[in-house]
């Protein structure tokens, strides 16, 4: 008798019998705002075997190619829905000379990627290359310009060669070189990392200097460009107040770098070997990019309180130590379960953002950093961050839903609180989409998912991200698949709402109309 009566006081005070461990409140009468496609952007970088045997093998390659570009990798983007791409770095591109990669290939010159372990460029990947992968794919080229060691007239040059359509000089020698339409290039970064790798400037001599670049910087032939400045490292905030103050309406947009590193140990640390409160702390300090965000964007608020300006993370991700054995300055890294919840918790953040966070770019896409794919001579693994990324992409361009979770937390030893529940939603045709998180490595957690109106009737398709460790990962041969997505099925529609399991270490998303 006495749980018949609790249940039905619960009843009689309008409270779910549901026991759960955490409840999302999804406003979803919405809120105008979209969440732009470019949030899931991309980064390719002349880094490692990012590009060489990652994106690209060469037309005379054994490995099964597309007019050089790798099959299985090209067909995995095709499947990922990549629309943004940012290319060819990175400290790299301040080095690189885009005369260096076009015409015969064996006229291209050769050089010593002195950024990345001085390995060897043969620049038979470059702007053709890279503009006519970015058209197959349907993907949107980011072009990061040479502001370190090149010249105002070799980037003013560069952008006619790829977008006019004139018979000047320049844009006759694309033709020449094998391409008689110019390309649609929208985004175009002046300098990267401008206060290090990009010229160890301070941002009122990166200000000035971006304002020459910008000036010869031209709009051909009915293209637009979306002028990038080279922004601020993580908390430098004074960098984003003197670029906004000194440069204002001439920049489209500013960037932002954030890496998930493990800076506050003295080491990166391992990307598979780590113990509980290691996880807690990475997981802390990814979160921290939340205070980081809206810090930079109050600066830009001030001074720009149309919104005019967009912020673009065109660098973000985890970094830790390269793996025993490989190459060192290559930077590449196993994925974990772990690397797929940092992933899904930033875009759980970026989500809440898009009224002026425009962009975001993870480092990077094959082979390097937080990759979306790994690479041997004849073999490909999609990485649980690939995953991610793939469950998340019904995001892009959707209309944001906010939503408030209440959970239990976790305080991090480096400081910081890990929610044990992370969630974001939105709404596109008619369909509700909602991802859960449960960063907890031990207990499942029972989540009662509750909506402002009452408009959804069912679900119409769920998927679950998980594995039995955390620290569990794909690897070429057997194991290739064994942090993957599968059909999920612990979930049930109430009159309350939406009542769901979820695993420890697990992402769900779930669809519903």
């Amino acid at each position: 008798m006495k749980k018949v009566f609790l249940f039905l006081t619960a009843a009689m005070l309008g409270i779910s019998a549901y026991a759960q461990d955490a409840t999302v409140l999804i406003h979803d009468g919405g809120t105008g705002v979209q969440i732009p496609k470019e949030i899931y952007g991309q980064f390719s970088e002349h880094l490692g075997r990012c590009i060489y045997g990652g994106l690209w093998v060469g037309k005379d390659s054994k490995v099964p190619n597309i007019d050089g570009y790798r099959k299985d990798v090209f067909e995995a983007l095709k499947e990922l829905k990549v629309p943004v791409m940012r290319w060819p770095g990175g400290c790299f591109a301040d080095d690189y000379h885009w005369r260096d990669g076009i015409g015969p290939l064996e006229t291209r010159a050769r050089i010593s990627n002195n950024n990345w372990g001085g390995t060897m460029e043969d620049n038979s990947f470059g702007t053709h290359e890279f503009l006519n992968l970015c058209e197959m794919l349907g993907i949107e080229p980011y072009i990061s310009g040479n502001v370190g060691s090149g010249s105002v007239e070799e980037m003013a040059e560069w952008v006619e060669y790829m977008t006019s359509d004139s018979q000047s000089t320049i844009a006759n020698q694309r033709r020449a070189n094998g391409r008689e339409e110019p390309w649609k290039v929208k985004y175009f970064g002046i300098g990267n990392e401008a206060w290090g790798c990009g010229g160890n400037m301070t941002p009122q001599y990166y200000s000035d200097t971006y304002r020459r670049y910008a000036t010869y910087l031209r709009n051909y032939s009915g293209n637009r460009l979306y002028k990038i400045a080279s922004g601020a490292s993580d908390y430098d905030y004074d960098w984003t107040e003197v670029l906004m103050k000194a440069i204002g309406n001439q920049m489209s947009g500013v960037s932002l770098h954030y890496y998930t590193c493990m800076t506050w140990t003295g080491s990166k640390g391992a990307a598979t070997i780590f113990d509980d409160a290691n996880y807690y702390d990475v997981l802390s300090k990814t979160l921290e990019v939340e205070p980081v965000l809206k810090r930079h964007i109050a600066i830009m608020d001030s001074y720009d309180p149309d919104n005019r300006i967009g912020l673009l993370l065109d660098e973000w991700g985890t970094w830790f130590d390269e793996e025993p054995g490989t190459v060192r300055g290559h930077l590449y890294q196993q994925n974990t379960l772990r690397d797929a919840i940092v992933a899904a918790l930033n875009f759980n953040i970026f989500h809440k953002y898009t009224r002026r966070l425009k962009m975001a770019n993870i480092a990077q896409v094959v082979n390097v950093l937080q990759a979306m794919i790994l690479t041997n001579d004849t073999e490909m693994v999609l990485t649980p961050t690939y995953h991610v990324f793939k469950m998340y992409n019904v995001h892009q361009d959707a209309e944001f839903l906010d939503s408030d979770v209440q959970t239990t937390s976790v305080k991090a030893n480096r400081g910081g609180e890990v929610p044990a529940v992370s969630a974001t939603a939105s709404r596109k045709d008619g369909v509700l989409n909602f991802d859960l998180v449960n960063t907890d490595l031990k207990a499942s957690k029972k989540v009662l998912v509750k909506f402002d109106r009452d408009s959804v009737k069912s679900v119409t398709g769920a998927s679950i991200l998980t594995s039995a460790d955390v620290h569990d990962f794909n690897n070429f041969g057997a194991t290739a698949n064994k942090v993957s997505e599968k059909e999920f099925k612990n979930y049930k529609v109430t009159k309350d709402g939406v009542e769901v399991t979820l695993p420890p270490c697990s992402i769900v998303a779930i669809s519903m109309k």
